[in-house]
């Protein structure tokens, strides 16, 4: 047993303060531990240990308890707060984004683990509401490199970003992550310390770097590592304020969005959209501000307002029949904005249980994605579609759906993917005692694909 330690009265007075039982705050740390891909015992007995000073959470626990308490008192509480120990990575919490992506960079590739176990918070959703950006770039500009950056140099960035973004789309997220990872820190982010002869050169160098911190940012979603993803996509934010403080700012803050609403953590999400908009608008094509009010649409169906979810919802259409050209590549990088403006309205209609709608949607941006282009996109699609079938008790078509999910599947490195399969097995349960046809074969398939 752990030696003895003095009770931790910052624990229980935030706690006593909160007024939750122990056995209540122990959901909640599994729930949190569960979104950062984790499952925990933690229980009543674990909290009181906690409080009583017996023993002290181990590994990421202490992250997900200040995130847990974080969430009931709608404040920030860190583990310093809660009289618990931490260990911080060198650089990750840089105010100064070039050196924080370099520290990102490098602590994925050195230290891996450490990096990959970094927690997701609803807190850090909201960072860019409360960023101050006229600071930082005047931190920014105050150094002089001697290295002079010229055109060629931000034109290789963008070219190897666009080449793993297009292996991430085929193969997933685990596919060259250390490669993309390595080079942002040892080659891309350096960059930024250099002398550029001109304005405009300064601003697509920052962009091109954080286009890249944004896929470093996308493979880790795709791993299931939320925690380190949403560290790259806020630095992302950071850089972006240096490269356009108007559309990719707001594309990136549509990153933050975006990646809470997949863990079904809203919190900040209407007010992230609605300040992505209101800096976007009037600076970007239309199909980004599509992109923009898709994403809105998302977060009011998350928070159950039907109507301004509708409204948010056509302006998506409309803003995606405007010829206003042409679309930056910060945005170019989801794949074709009608295909996602559908993808994204499918997801809508699912928070407001319109299952119709729902597989409408799907089907109709199946058609606007190319197979060979975004194969991990059909196949997430197909599971999805699968679902909404499910829901309509259309059992042989959910299955024929789940089939092409499962072999678009093949031989990808994506917890996503990984997920949509372990949530289908379930149904399949229910199929194969009802004796549908294909539901035994596709249970096994499942099995294989996990094993």
């Amino acid at each position: 047993m752990a030696a003895q330690r003095a009770p931790n009265s910052r624990l229980r007075e935030t706690i006593d303060a909160i007024g939750c039982t122990y056995e209540a705050l122990a959901k909640d740390v599994r729930r949190v531990a569960a979104e950062n891909g984790e499952i925990t015992q933690t229980n009543k007995s674990a909290i009181s240990h906690w409080v009583n000073g017996i023993r002290q959470p181990a590994g990421r626990t202490g992250q997900y308890l200040a995130e847990a308490l974080s969430r009931r008192t709608g404040r920030i509480i860190t583990q310093t707060e809660l009289g618990l120990r931490t260990i911080e990575a060198d650089g990750l919490d840089e105010l100064d984004p070039v050196l924080a992506v370099t520290g990102l960079g490098r602590a994925d590739v050195e230290r891996r683990h450490f990096l990959a176990v970094a927690a997701f918070t609803t807190v850090g959703v909201g960072m860019p509401l409360a960023y101050e950006h006229e600071a930082t770039a005047r931190m920014l500009r105050a150094r002089t490199g001697r290295t002079v950056v010229g055109s060629e140099d931000v034109d290789v960035v963008r070219q190897i970003t666009a080449a793993f973004s297009a292996a991430d789309e085929r193969l997933g997220g685990g596919h060259g992550l250390t490669t993309v990872t390595a080079y942002l820190a040892d080659t891309a982010a350096p960059m930024l310390r250099g002398r550029f002869p001109s304005e405009p050169l300064r601003h697509a160098a920052f962009g091109a770097v954080a286009e890249l911190a944004y896929l470093a940012g996308w493979k880790h979603h795709d791993l299931g590592q939320e925690g380190a993803a949403q560290r790259y996509y806020q630095v992302g934010y950071q850089l972006a304020c240096e490269a356009d403080p108007h559309g990719h700012a707001a594309w990136m803050m549509r990153a933050l969005a975006h990646q809470a609403l997949s863990l079904k953590q809203p919190h900040h999400c209407v007010d992230l959209a609605e300040a992505a908009l209101a800096q976007g608008v009037g600076h970007i094509d239309g199909q980004t501000e599509a992109l923009l009010h898709i994403t809105h649409a998302r977060a009011y169906a998350a928070t159950g307002e039907r109507p301004a979810a509708a409204r948010a919802l056509l302006a998506a259409e409309n803003a995606l029949l405007r010829e206003d050209g042409p679309q930056p590549t910060y945005s170019r990088v989801s794949g074709p904005a009608a295909g996602t403006v559908a993808s994204h309205t499918a997801r809508t209609l699912t928070d407001l249980a319109d299952h119709i709608g729902t597989e409408q949607q799907h089907r109709d941006a199946l058609t606007r994605w190319d197979l060979e282009k975004y194969k991990r996109v059909h196949a997430l699609t197909y599971a999805d579609l699968g679902d909404s079938l499910a829901a309509q008790a259309r059992a042989d078509e959910a299955v024929a759906a789940w089939g092409q999910a499962l072999t678009l599947m093949e031989g990808m490195t994506s917890d996503r993917t990984r997920k949509a399969i372990t949530s289908l097995r379930s149904t399949l349960a229910v199929y194969q005692r009802r004796r549908v046809p294909g539901a035994a074969e596709l249970a096994r398939r499942a099995r294989e694909a996990l094993a």
